[in-house]
């Protein structure tokens, strides 16, 4: 019988480094076959830790979110469009509205879209001015029309369709606006520019971007119910890649899944999972995809293994598939058992490209829900994909009819403490994620890969590796 292994089981052997700090250590990987992220980290498609908010943070940082799917086609489709014009450097189609409409409908429109501001055109999208929040402040009558209280063409500042980044800068510098709208030869409205996405591209200069600087995002997708429709739709609203995800990937109805999405979507990224074994990690790489998702069981509010008896322990799991999939060019995602950032880069070292934290992420600001309060300590909800609660979620979105004996729970619902920003977390992990490359003498992912020594340690090993013999403060 062969002996599986936990993070815990293992730690890497040190090298001598030449690296002067771990500053220098690039944390640059591949999350599929044709995208890139900066930095090795995946948020959770979980219901309680990746909406849009999480996701802009997480692209915003280097890496990406990918968006659960319990929730609407619709809701999950305007979920995307939200990450997507969350930072741009030109806005290729941005909100318009008419000169005819009233204040009360554009203040609605406005606050329903979550943007400071819209473009005046005409009926041929013609630039007839701009109408920004301010311009509601001072007019209390709701019938007034936008037209009478709209910046007329006149007074802005414009830029033409091919302006440079730089261009855009000193112009909104020079005038002290911000908005520059962009027009072709006709005036017709062709893009959008702000202030503040000049400012996000300054201050976030690792940001995951598409080829128009937008942020990337992923959603995910099951294999029942409107599984097709929501992928189609998901990919027409911007989505970069797909997920998808169910507990036991290594099957039929993952490759059913597989074909029929790549006959609908084309050639979208694709990654499937949750997958534990070498075999698994060949039919998957063979079906086409651009990603393996690894993990059966390691999540700190998953108890499939002892639902089901199932499972294969993370680092075992994670260095088996890897094996596999190198030799398709098929990139690794390491999906849940992470507790600290030493565990990351364990992960890595046993050949994962990236990893996927969810647990971590839950209880931060950017996750969804609110934040309960019990004796004088704050705390969020986090709660598994396979909970009964999420469970019977799905169920009702996708109007199934089953009975409650049919559902059983491989997830629990947790609370967990209030962390506050995500930032900070994200932070802390890529700290320990460089060290670790730095202790390896690794100036890339890749070279992590490569240089990662492991050794087993037993249970006295893994005391001795904490804090021991003290009375911690914190």
């Amino acid at each position: 019988m062969p002996t599986a292994l936990a993070y815990d089981d293992v730690l890497i052997v040190p090298k001598h480094s030449t690296l002067m700090s771990r500053s220098e250590a690039i944390t640059k990987t591949r999350l599929t076959k044709k995208l890139n992220i900066n930095i090795p980290l995946v948020s959770a498609n979980m219901d309680t830790v990746t909406e849009s908010k999480m996701a802009i943070t997480l692209a915003r940082l280097g890496g990406i979110g990918i968006l659960h799917r319990f929730m609407t086609i619709e809701e999950n489709v305007e979920e995307i469009r939200k990450v997507k014009r969350a930072q741009n450097f030109i806005i290729s189609n941005p909100y318009t509205i008419s000169q005819e409409v009233t204040i009360k409908e554009a203040r609605y429109f406005v606050e329903n879209h979550g943007v400071a501001g819209l473009l005046v055109v005409d009926d041929d999208n013609k630039l007839l001015g701009v109408m920004s929040r301010r311009d509601f402040w001072f007019n209390e009558n709701p019938d007034v029309k936008v037209k009478d209280i709209m910046t007329p063409r006149e007074k802005l500042i414009v830029g033409h369709d091919r302006i440079t980044f730089q261009e855009a800068k000193d112009l909104l510098i020079k005038h002290k606006v911000e908005k520059l709208p962009l027009v072709d030869a006709n005036n017709r409205v062709v893009g959008l520019i702000t202030g503040e996405d000049i400012r996000n591209s300054i201050q976030y200069p690792l940001a995951s971007l598409d080829a128009n600087s937008r942020l990337l995002v992923g959603g995910s997708v099951g294999v029942h119910g409107d599984y097709l429709e929501r992928a189609q739709k998901l990919v027409e609203a911007g989505a970069d890649v797909l997920v998808i995800d169910i507990a036991h990937g290594d099957s039929e109805i993952m490759l059913k899944a597989i074909k029929e999405i790549r006959d609908i979507c084309g050639d979208v990224q694709l990654i499937a999972g949750n997958i534990a074994t070498a075999k698994a990690a060949d039919e998957l790489c063979r079906a086409g995809v651009d990603a393996v998702k690894v993990g059966v069981g390691p999540g700190s509010i998953c108890v499939t293994r002892l639902v089901s008896g199932c499972g294969v322990p993370q680092f075992t799991a994670v260095m088996n598939v890897s094996r596999v999939a190198q030799q398709y060019g098929v990139p690794v995602i390491a999906d849940g058992g992470v507790k600290k950032s030493g565990d990351i880069v364990k992960a890595i070292g046993a050949g994962a490209d990236s990893i996927m934290i969810g647990g971590l992420l839950a209880g931060t600001e950017e996750s969804p829900g609110v934040v309960m309060q019990r004796n004088d300590k704050k705390f969020k909800i986090c709660r598994g994909s396979a909970s009964f609660s999420v469970a019977m979620r799905r169920k009702n979105i996708n109007q199934e009819k089953k009975n409650l004996g049919d559902v059983v729970p491989e997830g629990i619902e947790s609370i967990v403490p209030f962390k506050g920003l995500a930032v900070d977390t994200i932070v802390q992990l890529v700290g320990g994620l460089k060290s670790g490359m730095s202790y390896t003498n690794s100036h890339t992912i890749t070279d992590l890969q490569t240089n990662a020594e492991f050794v087993r340690i037993t249970p006295s090993g893994q005391q001795e590796s904490g804090p021991h013999d003290v009375v911690a403060l914190t």
